[in-house]
């Protein structure tokens, strides 16, 4: 790992654990064993870092994206693993908050750069979320209650409810609990209608 990615790795850390303006560039230093003065060669501001961080992960979310547009795919099973990873992340305390989370939580004291960095990721988060429900609604694997960026973006504040409410009783198990009532509710109420099969009067009658 190169020093450059240390110190977005340690930067990610330092953010999911107490915010944008929780830490320092002392931080990391301790972190990762560097001069602040390495720091601000890669990146001359705080923002700069925390934008990095943000930026590392809305290209996971665009390349996720792609492959989604790319060919078939098991809608219920992307959706499981990706509250799955949280769910992991969580229990093992190895990413107890979402980074963007965390930073959009400071929103108004944010840097307008880092800011608009952070609204990017909830978009294409939103996005991909919107694919995965408008496969499974056509798949008969979801039922939408409206449409599927209405859909998309209640399921993005569920998944961000639980990981606060998770956090907030100090127990990984509500955010598994809630997250599991959201599938729930996407689930269609009744089985998909099967076809009907056409009968056709026999032409022949029976003797006698």
């Amino acid at each position: 790992m190169t020093t450059q990615e240390k110190l977005i790795d340690s930067a990610r850390r330092l953010i999911q654990t107490r915010g944008y303006n929780g830490f320092s560039y002392a931080d990391v230093a301790e972190e990762v064993q560097v001069r602040k003065a390495s720091i601000h060669h890669h990146f001359p501001a705080k923002s700069d870092l925390a934008r990095a961080v943000v930026e590392q992960s809305r290209a996971l979310i665009v390349e996720q994206t792609q492959l989604l547009t790319a060919g078939d795919f098991d809608p219920e099973t992307k959706l499981r693993m990706y509250t799955g990873y949280w769910e992991k992340c969580i229990a093992d305390a190895s990413a107890p908050f979402c980074v963007a989370g965390m930073l959009a939580c400071e929103l108004p004291t944010l840097p307008d750069d880092l800011a608009a960095e952070v609204r990017a990721h909830f978009r294409d988060l939103s996005n991909w979320l919107e694919i995965v429900l408008t496969r499974g609604a056509q798949m008969g694997r979801y039922e939408l209650k409206g449409s599927a960026r209405q859909e998309a973006e209640s399921f993005l504040a569920m998944v961000y409810g639980a990981m606060l409410a998770a956090r907030a009783y100090g127990d990984p198990k509500v955010f598994a609990d809630i997250v599991a009532n959201g599938l729930k509710k996407l689930a269609p109420t009744r089985a998909p209608k099967q076809p009907e099969i056409s009968r056709r009067p026999s032409s022949i009658r029976k003797r006698p």
